[in-house]
């Protein structure tokens, strides 16, 4: 962690406003191209992009909703570009926003970076301070209901299609297959494909038209401000995925959104704060997001998480049976541009403890390549997962409570079994937590979080399927 204090009082001086200025949407036979024009004044002007497929009878040229969602993304997009200053006002000359919406739209922006203001030492930032939003009002503007939506409400379209975000993970590997299990019409959702993501939706027996493939290009601006130390770091990645999503199903006329993001997400990153890594994933965000589109964007689809009701403990559990995903599915940040597991970083290291109670130790190192727990230099990062040390690592990892019950129980399996321990599990050993969660071995057979807003249809499948034994 470095303290950027200085940079942030600085530049927030030197460059006291962000500007939205525009959406340009432009339509082919195809695709949609969606580009955003952002500036820094007295800096840098931005212009990232976007480029959708759609079928070629689908026309959008007469469809407000849709240039309401692609102005949405826009404002999610927009705190990628924001952060390189942390300007103290944006100003948005591309839409309208209510006082509701405002206060909507900087609640995520502090939350989602609560993250990138820990890591760079900002401890100035308040939700009252860092950020001023104007806007023109909307014509009879009116505030959030403020109830929660319910699945029936639902605005259901020709056919009951369900898209579902595919990130080349265990997660949405499960989704993919419990929807399957449902008889569900499913379409695969892809952010600039690789190897794994495609891979994935093929082992799911998808066919080429039921895979839609986005292309999102970040503008080389804000890459080079950050090669010369201007701010950087996490932003809520999962909340593009929300608002890219919408337009995704408004193309093709879904009526659902399944995502694949589970119970664990709501836990903090550093213990006793409400600094979250997964803020975008977690229960919270999915909630206010609901909320949002169902206010704001009505018509939209329906969004939800599948796997909300469900820990990371569970659906390890359910993909380890999942045998055709095991060599080509990855989720680890460091070897993403080579679709490969570097099998050194946190992500990594959570995934083996978090499939070693349900596969042998060979499998687990056919999917990494070598055996890290046999690593000790991997020492400090088990002691983050477990909560030995107060601070998890940012990334998307379980709780510390399913890691330690993995651990406890591999450790368990291997002693009945005759086999040795390996370094990692011989040292947890010496440590309270062994004691601690050995008597609890099947703390997460029966588990399941009533918080979710899964589709009746679907909801009594994910638990009869995964919260029992």
């Amino acid at each position: 962690m470095e303290n950027h204090t200085s940079k942030y009082t600085k530049f927030r001086e030197q460059y006291p406003e962000f500007i939205y200025h525009n959406v340009v949407i432009e339509e082919g036979e195809t695709c949609l191209k969606i580009s955003f024009q952002f500036s820094i004044p007295g800096l840098k002007e931005f212009c990232p992009r976007w480029i959708f497929p759609k079928p070629a009878h689908r026309k959008t040229a007469d469809d407000p909703l849709l240039r309401e969602m692609a102005f949405s993304l826009g404002m999610t997009e927009l705190v990628s570009y924001w952060k390189i200053t942390c300007s103290p006002k944006v100003k948005v000359l591309a839409g309208t926003l209510g006082d509701e919406q405002k206060a909507w739209w900087k609640d995520l922006y502090f939350n989602g970076l609560g993250e990138f203001f820990y890591v760079n030492g900002i401890r100035e930032a308040e939700i009252e301070n860092f950020m001023t939003i104007e806007a023109e009002a909307p014509e009879g503007e009116a505030g959030l209901k403020g109830e929660k939506p319910n699945a029936a409400e639902a605005e259901i379209s020709r056919h009951p299609g369900v898209l579902v975000p595919v990130g080349g993970g265990k997660d949405s590997a499960v989704t993919l297959e419990l929807l399957k299990k449902a008889g569900a019409e499913i379409w695969a959702y892809i952010i600039n494909p690789r190897g794994a993501t495609l891979e994935t939706v093929k082992a799911a027996g998808l066919s080429n038209d039921r895979v839609i493939q986005v292309s999102r290009t970040l503008d080389q601006n804000m890459l080079e401000l950050n090669r010369q130390g201007y701010l950087n770091g996490h932003t809520p990645f999962s909340a593009i995925v929300a608002f890219s999503s919408l337009i995704a199903a408004r193309l093709y006329d879904l009526p659902y959104i399944a995502l694949s993001n589970e119970s664990s997400a709501n836990e903090s990153t550093v213990s006793g704060s409400t600094v979250n890594h997964q803020y975008s994933k977690s229960f919270q965000f999915e909630q206010d997001f609901h909320r949002y589109a169902a206010d704001y964007l009505p018509g939209s689809a329906y969004y939800f998480s599948l796997l909300r009701p469900l820990s990371e403990f569970q659906i390890a559990r359910y993909f380890a049976g999942l045998k055709q995903y095991h060599q080509i599915f990855r989720s680890c940040n460091v070897g993403s541009k080579t679709d490969s597991w570097c099998g050194h970083c946190p992500k990594c290291l959570f995934v083996c403890l978090i499939l070693s109670p349900f596969l042998n130790r060979e499998e687990v190192k056919e999917i990494f390549g070598r055996d890290m727990l046999e690593d000790k230099e991997l020492k400090d990062t088990l002691e983050k997962l477990t909560g030995i040390q107060e601070e998890k690592p940012f990334e998307c990892v379980g709780s510390r409570s399913e890691v330690n019950t993995a651990i406890a129980i591999t450790i368990q399996k291997l002693e009945e079994k005759g086999e040795k321990l390996p370094w990692l599990l011989e040292y947890y050993k010496t440590t309270d937590l062994y004691e601690q969660y050995r008597v609890h071995p099947d703390a997460y057979d029966t588990y399941f979080d009533q918080e979710n807003l899964v589709p009746d249809e679907w909801l009594s499948l994910v638990k009869k399927t995964c919260a029992q034994r």
